[in-house]
């Protein structure tokens, strides 16, 4: 019955290990979109106040 168990417990701890491990990639995917969506207005803002000769955001600078 020992062996059994531990089989039974390993098996267990390499399917947490799985979940753990996908949800890390999980996260890091998340972290490159949310950088790629924050700097999408960035690049937005400096092309309107290049084409429009405007400072928008009051940074003192176009672009």
């Amino acid at each position: 019955m020992g062996i059994f168990w531990e089989l039974l417990q390993q098996d267990e701890l390499e399917k947490q290990q799985k979940q753990a491990d996908s949800i890390e990639d999980r996260v890091d995917l998340l972290e490159e979109e949310l950088a790629k969506t924050k700097d999408l207005p960035r690049k937005t803002l400096a092309a309107l106040e290049e084409s429009i000769g405007k400072d928008i955001d009051g940074d003192g600078k176009l672009g």
